[in-house]
C-alpha cells in the first residue's frame, strides 16, 4: 500500500511541476516492441505471446522482440503477484512483476490500457484499432493482491461447458481458461468434477499447460490431494473408498497423485468425504467421525511430507468445514494452525459462517467458497447468471474483513455466462477497495462501457440495473415456484410442476411491464454497438435479458403469451449456439437438468388477488438512525430494494409514518436471507412508537422449508402483530447480532391475503 502511495505522489508531484508529456509505445507504423531483462519463468512467456496477440488486434502488428524497445519487461523475486507500471528516464514502459505471475498481469494490464478488455476471446469483444498509443511521462501504477489465491471451480458443468468443450474444444478448454484466468489476475483453478468430465490430471498435458501458466491446481472440499474421486477410484481395482477398512489403498491412492505433482505450485485440499459429496464412509457415532477425520488428517501431513515437500507448514494447504464437516471440526477436530480454514455460502450466496476471533489469527487464514451457480436444492440456478453485485460485495467485503483473505474460489458452471459477477468476484479479491457500498452500480455501468463502448454503455446501464433488480426478486429459474429433491413418493422425479405463482395479478402485469422496457432499451440501442462487438452484446446482454424476460412471461401472461415466450426461449438459444458459426455451439442450454420450469406452460398459473391498505418503506428510506461501533450504510444494487441497509449490532434505524386507518395490523419486516456470521443467533428487535419490543430471529436451518423459501425469495420475511391508532408513529428496528441486513418494510391492514412483493412507494 505504502509503495501505490507514493507512486501515485510521484504523479501527482510530476503534474503540478507541469513534467508530463506523452511517451509513445506505438508510432502508428512501426511494432510493438519488448525486451526482456534477466531470466522469467513460463507463464511470462505465455503472457507475452498473449501481448502479442493483443497488439495485433489493436494495431494490426504482432508485438517483436527488440533491443532498443519501448517496453521493458522485468521478473522480480517477490512473493505476491503484484506488479509496477512506469516510465525509466529512457522513456520506456517498464513492466516489473514482484514475481512471474505479477510479471504476466502487468503485460496484460497494458493491453487492458491498449484497450483489450479480458473477454476478448471468451465474450467476442474485439478491440478497436489504435493509430498510436502513449502514456504520460510520470505515468505510474503499482498493484498487490488483497487475496493470495484467486480462482474459480468449474462446477456443474454438464449442460453448458461440458457439452461446448466435447464439440469444439477438446483439450484446449482448459488453456482458453488459463488465458481467462490470467486476464482477470487469477492464479487457481478447482478443474471439473462431474462424472461426464475426465479427471484433470488424466489428461496428457493439462499439468504441464497449468504450470505453464502459472496457475495454481486445486479441488474441491471431497477431492482430497488433488484427487478426482469420481473419475479416478474404481472401487473394482481398489476396493472400497473406506479409510477404516481399506486405509492402505487409500493412501496408495493419495501417494500416486502427490508424486506425479511433485516441484509444481498446487493447493492440497485436507480430508475426506465420500466418492460422490457424501459423508465419509466407515464412521457412524459422532466419536468415530471425529476419530476417523482426525487420522486422516494426520496421515495426509506426513503424506505431503514425505512424498511432497518437508516442509509441510509452508505447503498451501486448505481445509473446508462443508456440511457435515463443519460440526466434526466444531465438536473438537485439530487442524494444523498452518492450514487455511475454507468458509462457504448457502449455494445461493449467503455466508453461512465467518471465522471467529481465534480463527481469524491462524497462520494459514481463511477463504471463502461461493457459489454464483447451484444445482440442488430447493431449485438449481444453472441457466443466467443473476446474482446482485450488491450481495457477492456485502458478502465478501464481510468475509475480507473477517480475515478471509488466502484463497476465494467462485463455483462457476461456465464463466462466460457468469462474466459480469466472475469479474465484480475477481476484481475485489484482487483489490478489496476497488468497489465499495456505494459505488457497485458505477462498477457494472464501467464494465459495461468497457465491453461496449462509452455511448452503449452508459445508454443500456439502466436497464441492466434494472435486470438484476426483477431478478433479485425472483431468479428466472425460480419463476415456476417449482423445487428438486423432493420426497419421489410423492412428486414424480422429486421435482414439483409449475401450479401457481406468489404473485398477484397486479405485480404479474408490473414485472412484465418492466421486462419490456428494458427488453426495449437494449434493443434500441443494438444497431450503434460497434463492429466486431455484435456477438458479445448478443451474448451477454440481449440472450440474458430477453430469455429472463420470456420467461418471466411464460409464466404469468395468458396462454397464446405464454407459449410464444417458450418458443421465444429456444429461438433465442439457438442463435446463441449459432453465433460466430457455431463457436459456442452447444454451450447454452434452455432447460439445464430439463427441469419442469423450462418446459411449456399448458394453463395460465393462478396469481392471489391485491387487495388491502397498506403503508411501505424501502429500508434506506429512514428517518433517523442510532449507531453502535459501527454507522449503518446503504448497499447499491441489493435486495428487492436495490439499497438494503446492513445495520450493525446495537444500531437501530428509526422511521416516522402516518397511518390512516386505525386497528389491527401485520407488520412485515423483509431482511436479506443472511445467516449467522458467528456461532450465535441472527436476531433482531421491532418496535412501534414506545411500546414493547417484539425481539425476531432470522435464523433457519440449513435446508429447513422456511430456509428454502427464504433463498427463492431472495428475502426472509417476518411478521408481527400489531395495534395503530391514526396519526403519527414511529417504526425502528434494532439489531441485536451481526449480519443483518434491512430491506423492505410495510404495514398491511389486509392480514389475511397472501404476500410476496413489497411495495417500493412510502403510502398506498
Amino acid at each position: 500500500m505504502m509503495k501505490k502511495v507514493l507512486c501515485l505522489l510521484t504523479m501527482m508531484w510530476s503534474t503540478l511541476a507541469g513534467l508530463a508529456a506523452d511517451v509513445v509505445w506505438f508510432d502508428g507504423k512501426n511494432p510493438v516492441t519488448y525486451t526482456v531483462r534477466g531470466k522469467t519463468d513460463p507463464v511470462v512467456t505465455m503472457a507475452l505471446q498473449m501481448f502479442s496477440d493483443d497488439m495485433e488486434l489493436v494495431t494490426g502488428m504482432r508485438a517483436v522482440l527488440s533491443e532498443e524497445a519501448s517496453i521493458v519487461v522485468i521478473q522480480g523475486k517477490g512473493r505476491d503477484d503484484g506488479f509496477r507500471l512506469s516510465i525509466n528516464e529512457k522513456g520506456q514502459v517498464v513492466v516489473e512483476g514482484h514475481n512471474a505471475r505479477g510479471t504476466a498481469y502487468g503485460l496484460l494490464e497494458l493491453s487492458r490500457i491498449a484497450g483489450v478488455s479480458p473477454w476478448v476471446w471468451w465474450g467476442d469483444v474485439r478491440p478497436h484499432s489504435r493509430n498510436s498509443l502513449t502514456l504520460p511521462s510520470d505515468f505510474c501504477l503499482e498493484h498487490t493482491p488483497s487475496v493470495a489465491y484467486r480462482g474459480i471451480f468449474i462446477n456443474d458443468e454438464d449442460w453448458s461447458i461440458r457439452r461446448w468443450s466435447t464439440d469444439n474444444m477438446g483439450p484446449q478448454t482448459y488453456r482458453r481458461l488459463f488465458e481467462l484466468l490470467l486476464r482477470l489476475r487469477a492464479n487457481t483453478i478447482w478443474p471439473a468434477m462431474h462424472d461426464v468430465s475426465p479427471g484433470f490430471f488424466t489428461v496428457a498435458g493439462n499439468k504441464e499447460m497449468a504450470d505453464s501458466f502459472g496457475i495454481v491446481i486445486g479441488t474441491s472440499h471431497c477431492e482430497p490431494l488433488l484427487r478426482n474421486n469420481v473419475a479416478e477410484w474404481d472401487v473394482k481395482q481398489r476396493g472400497a473408498y473406506n479409510y477404516i477398512t481399506n486405509r492402505q489403498a487409500v493412501q496408495e491412492y493419495w501417494k500416486e497423485r502427490l508424486k506425479e505433482v511433485r516441484g509444481s505450485e498446487e493447493l492440497f485440499t485436507l480430508g475426506m468425504r465420500g466418492i460422490h459429496d457424501g459423508s465419509m464412509e466407515g464412521v457412524k457415532t459422532p466419536e468415530e467421525k471425529l476419530q476417523g477425520l482426525q487420522q486422516v488428517i494426520d496421515d495426509q501431513r506426513q503424506l505431503i511430507r514425505r512424498y511432497y515437500n518437508k516442509d509441510v507448514e509452508h505447503v498451501p494447504q486448505v481445509f473446508i468445514p462443508y456440511k457435515e464437516v463443519l460440526e466434526i471440526m466444531e465438536s473438537g477436530l485439530r487442524v494444523p494452525d498452518d492450514v487455511t480454514l475454507m468458509w462457504c455460502d448457502d449455494n445461493y450466496g449467503y455466508l453461512t459462517r465467518l471465522p471467529d476471533e481465534a480463527q481469524q489469527q491462524r497462520t494459514g487464514g481463511g477463504g471463502v467458497y461461493y457459489h454464483l451457480s447451484y444445482w440442488g436444492r430447493p431449485h438449481d440456478y444453472l441457466w443466467l447468471t443473476t446474482t446482485q453485485p450488491g450481495l457477492i460485495y456485502t458478502e465478501m467485503r464481510a468475509a475480507y474483513d473477517h480475515n478471509c483473505r488466502r484463497l476465494w474460489i467462485a463455483n462457476v458452471h461456465d464463466p462466460k455466462v457468469a462474466a459480469y459477477d466472475l469479474e465484480l468476484f475477481l476484481d475485489m479479491a484482487w483489490d478489496i477497495n476497488r468497489v465499495t457500498p456505494t459505488t457497485i452500480a458505477q462498477h457494472l455501468e464501467r464494465w459495461l462501457t468497457t465491453q461496449f463502448g462509452a455511448l452503449v454503455g452508459h445508454a443500456i446501464f439502466p436497464a441492466m440495473r434494472e435486470f438484476y433488480h426483477l431478478n433479485a426478486i425472483r431468479k428466472p429459474e425460480f419463476m415456476g415456484w417449482t423445487q428438486v429433491e423432493l420426497d419421489k413418493r410423492k412428486y414424480p422425479g422429486g421435482k414439483s410442476q409449475p401450479e401457481s405463482t406468489g404473485f398477484s395479478l397486479t405485480e404479474a402485469y408490473r414485472r412484465m411491464d418492466a421486462f419490456a422496457r428494458i427488453e426495449a432499451t437494449v434493443d434500441v440501442y443494438r444497431p450503434l454497438v460497434m463492429e466486431g462487438r455484435q456477438d458479445a452484446y448478443f451474448a451477454h446482454i440481449l440472450y440474458p435479458v430477453h430469455a429472463a424476460a420470456a420467461m418471466t412471461r411464460k409464466m404469468l401472461a395468458g396462454e397464446e403469451d405464454s407459449q410464444r415466450a417458450y418458443e421465444e426461449i429456444q429461438q433465442l438459444t439457438e442463435q446463441y449456439n449459432n453465433m460466430l458459426g457455431g463457436k459456442w455451439h452447444g454451450l447454452m442450454s434452455a432447460s439445464p437438468r430439463n427441469l419442469p420450469v423450462f418446459g411449456k406452460v399448458r394453463t395460465r398459473l393462478p396469481q392471489h388477488p391485491s387487495a388491502g391498505l397498506f403503508i411501505s418503506r424501502n429500508a434506506c428510506q429512514y428517518d433517523g438512525y442510532t449507531a453502535a461501533d459501527k454507522t449503518p450504510y446503504t448497499v447499491e444494487m441489493l435486495g428487492h430494494s436495490m439499497q438494503a441497509v446492513v445495520l450493525p449490532r446495537n444500531s437501530t434505524l428509526v422511521y416516522e409514518f402516518t397511518s390512516e386507518a386505525e386497528g389491527d395490523a401485520i407488520l412485515r419486516t423483509a431482511l436479506i436471507p443472511t445467516q449467522p456470521s458467528d456461532r450465535g443467533d441472527l436476531r433482531y428487535e421491532v418496535n412501534i412508537d414506545d411500546g414493547p419490543g417484539t425481539i425476531i430471529s432470522l435464523k433457519e436451518p440449513f435446508r429447513s422449508e422456511q430456509w428454502k423459501l427464504n433463498v427463492l425469495r431472495g428475502q426472509a420475511l417476518k411478521q408481527t402483530p400489531i395495534r395503530l391508532t391514526k396519526g403519527r408513529h414511529r417504526l425502528s428496528i434494532k439489531a441485536l447480532d451481526e449480519h443483518i441486513i434491512v430491506d423492505q418494510w410495510m404495514i398491511d391492514f389486509c392480514k389475511d391475503r397472501e404476500f410476496y412483493v413489497i411495495p417500493v412507494s412510502q403510502q398506498h
